[in-house]
């Protein structure tokens, strides 16, 4: 990493936090342990009293006078400096955004910043990402272990507004109920065309009323319009919409008409799915799965119709898998929310964990070309 002489100068140099520093032999200093993050600086012998001044509270030029008063000349303390700048091993103290915190925050939110510091190697301590964070609004649509889980992984990272509002669907009474397998005569007499009719209708496309006038912009559908209203309780659409288990349709019609980026999250016989994410008219949506499915399996619109709101009692998802799910899903939303790009796992993507091996493998899912979401 390149640093200019003027940023030095402006820096209030500290060691990146999570980072620990040993010493390998009496001349060389090592910063980090795992070899994927260490660097070892030779010569460090007679610096040593300067490492004890990085943590932020000097600027560059106060780090080197106290370095003369333990007996280092400036230009081996300039130098040092400029080495551990130029390996990755110091971060300027955002002591601007940090004294914004409230304390208990401050102390909450530091192990985020030295994560986000160390994974995006950012020179700021994390401060950008934590800015990003604290602005983001998130809405968690499913109440369940996954999605309280997730919703409380978000906060704990700094996400400035989470909002948690009911299941995508709606649920069955609790319980464990014996049930008979279903046959054709069970199903609502509208299945079969309403099968028919999502092979027909892209979901990014509202569909139009009987009298086949297009719904509006504001409303896309009447329940989709009705369910996009519970993700804004302020008034305002989130940044992010995370759909956790069986979600609405005419739901994700309306995020993708309104271009809401959103994230598909499942956990159900004993799989768990954090995936796709649907960023509207550059990736895969919702429909276009259903479409790559029914291409694979005729008989999908069909079993998908018959899903519509209902989910198995009790879910197969235990404590564990609901963890893990949800501990995915937010390292997802995150990445999202800290760098749009860098969320690319679970664009046109899903990423996949089948019990019992516990081993996430991704699938690849790409824009169906019956599906009109790319243009909107």
């Amino acid at each position: 990493m390149s640093v200019g002489r003027d940023t030095l100068s402006r820096m209030r140099p500290a060691l990146k936090p999570g980072l620990r520093w040993v010493w390998r032999d009496p001349d060389t200093l090592q910063i980090g342990i795992d070899s994927r993050r260490a660097v070892a600086l030779a010569g460090m012998r007679a610096a040593a009293p300067l490492i004890g001044l990085l943590d932020g509270s000097r600027d560059r030029q106060q780090v080197i006078a106290a370095a003369a008063d333990r007996g280092i000349r400036a230009e081996a303390a300039d130098r040092v400096l400029t080495l551990l700048a130029a390996a990755g091993s110091l971060y300027d103290f955002p002591a601007s955004t940090i004294a914004t915190l409230p304390d208990d925050a401050r102390a909450r939110l530091a192990s985020e910043l030295a994560t986000a510091s160390l994974a995006h190697g950012d020179g700021d301590g994390g401060a950008r990402v934590l800015v990003r964070r604290q602005a983001a609004a998130i809405t968690v649509l499913g109440t369940d272990a996954v999605g309280s889980c997730l919703a409380s992984l978000l906060t704990a990272a700094g996400i400035g507004r989470v909002v948690s509002v009911g299941p995508a669907v709606d649920q069955p009474s609790p319980g464990l109920q014996p049930r008979r397998a279903p046959e054709p005569g069970d199903w609502p007499p509208a299945t079969a065309g309403r099968a028919r009719a999502s092979r027909m209708r892209p979901r990014g496309t509202p569909p139009t009323a009987r009298d086949g006038t297009p719904p509006t912009a504001r409303d896309a559908t009447a329940r989709g319009g009705t369910l996009l209203r519970a993700l804004r309780p302020g008034g305002k659409l989130p940044d992010l919409a995370v759909l956790v288990g069986q979600h609405d349709p005419e739901l994700a019609s309306a995020l993708v008409w309104k271009r809401v980026p959103h994230l598909a999250v499942a956990a159900s016989e004993a799989i768990g799915v954090v995936g796709p994410q649907v960023v509207p008219g550059q990736s895969a949506c919702l429909r276009c799965l259903d479409l790559t499915r029914t291409d694979r399996d005729p008989a999908w619109p069909l079993i998908l119709a018959q899903l519509a709101g209902q989910e198995p009692q009790p879910a197969a998802c235990d404590a564990a898998l609901a963890t893990a799910v949800a501990a995915q899903a937010a390292s997802q939303a995150l990445a999202f929310v800290d760098r749009a790009a860098a969320a690319s796992a679970v664009v046109n993507g899903t990423l996949e964990l089948v019990l019992p091996d516990w081993q996430w493998r991704r699938r690849t899912w790409q824009p169906h070309y019956e599906c009109s979401c790319s243009r909107h």
